[in-house]
């Protein structure tokens, strides 16, 4: 109970009050409940579920009874499981964009570079200065959900200029600009449209995939839900995309048709899908010392490549586009 009360004070020091307001009202309307008994409500549901306040209403525990809401994994719990699975001493490859680049590099298809190669690579310099997309991408090595992103437009440096500008900004990567797949361009050519998939490594040693979602942006830069994307569900077994789109937003509706684009979602059938879920299995078994990783992966013309791999992977990109919570699958692997 007193971790629990940790925790509360934690989502309450992190929180989004306008679109705590936002989901508290949508809650209030569509349930018939008074917010003074939601709010008592999400505030219980933080110590008996370990999940979230904003959880409680984009888990949508306001409709749920006891037992439904008991299959749920929320942040708490994520948060413990994800310690368990991959330890802080073994995580750093995941957290730092470089490392990961270094760690596996083989699973790349697009390229990229830190201040050491640029200097050390004059090939290398080149292609990035060369990339047919015309455009370079920055990043910092401990950004995450599209934050500390730059993109600039390749013609502005040679090759003195790109290595000044990595030395004297906060960027520790340069990468080229990534071209989707055609197929994953025409559904939404806003920004890259990344899968995640889910793995897990049992007491075998063997990766168990927890689940495969397709990020799909909505007239923004960047696919995350948190900046107001999209997320759909994956057939692991045949790369098809099998239900609508869904926010994390509780007060948008599931879109079976891309708003913008227009084009179906459900029914999709992604590229290289079989070499997608070959490419993860396979570097999942790398470092096991890491044993349940979230990976992004952009499918191009040339096949499947990494972005970054994920320890404190998104309970709401894999439970969301589900409709129902997924802590079974969990559970047998906790010690």
């Amino acid at each position: 109970m007193f971790k629990r009360l940790l925790y509360l004070g934690y989502y309450l020091k992190k929180m989004d009050w306008k679109k705590f307001k936002l989901f508290l009202d949508h809650a209030s309307k569509v349930s018939g409940k008074s917010k003074t008994a939601l709010l008592s409500d999400a505030v219980s549901c933080v110590f008996k579920y370990n999940i979230s306040l904003l959880e409680y209403f984009q888990f949508r525990f306001f409709e749920l009874d006891d037992q439904q809401r008991k299959t749920w994994a929320g942040t708490g719990y994520m948060f413990e499981y994800q310690l368990q699975m991959n330890p802080k001493s073994s995580r750093d490859i995941l957290d730092d964009k470089t490392k990961f680049y270094r760690s596996y590099k083989d699973y790349f298809v697009h390229a990229v570079a830190d201040i050491a190669d640029l200097k050390a690579k004059p090939e290398l310099l080149q292609t990035l200065l060369n990339t047919p997309s015309g455009k370079l991408v920055f990043k910092v090595a401990d950004g995450n959900c599209g934050i500390d992103v730059l993109i600039k437009s390749a013609s502005e440096f040679d090759e003195k200029s790109l290595i000044d500008f990595i030395e004297n900004s906060q960027f520790d990567l340069v990468e080229e600009f990534i071209q989707q797949h055609p197929t994953l361009n025409n559904l939404s050519p806003s920004a890259v449209n990344t899968v995640r998939i889910f793995t897990q490594l049992d007491d075998n040693d063997e990766v168990v995939l927890l689940g495969c979602r397709q990020r799909i942006s909505v007239n923004s830069s960047v696919d995350n839900m948190a900046a107001g994307n999209m997320a759909a569900i994956i057939d692991e077994q045949t790369g098809i995309i099998t239900d609508a789109g869904v926010y994390s937003d509780i007060t948008k509706p599931e879109e079976k048709i891309h708003p913008i684009t227009g084009v179906e979602i459900v029914g999709l059938q992604l590229p290289f899908w079989n070499e997608t879920v070959a490419m993860v299995k396979k570097a999942a078994k790398e470092h096991p010392e890491n044993r349940s990783i979230g990976w992004d992966i952009v499918i191009t013309e040339k096949g499947p490549g990494f972005i970054e791999g994920n320890h404190d992977w998104c309970k709401l990109l894999w439970q969301l586009p589900a409709k129902k919570g997924l802590k079974s699958k969990l559970e047998p692997y906790l010690k």
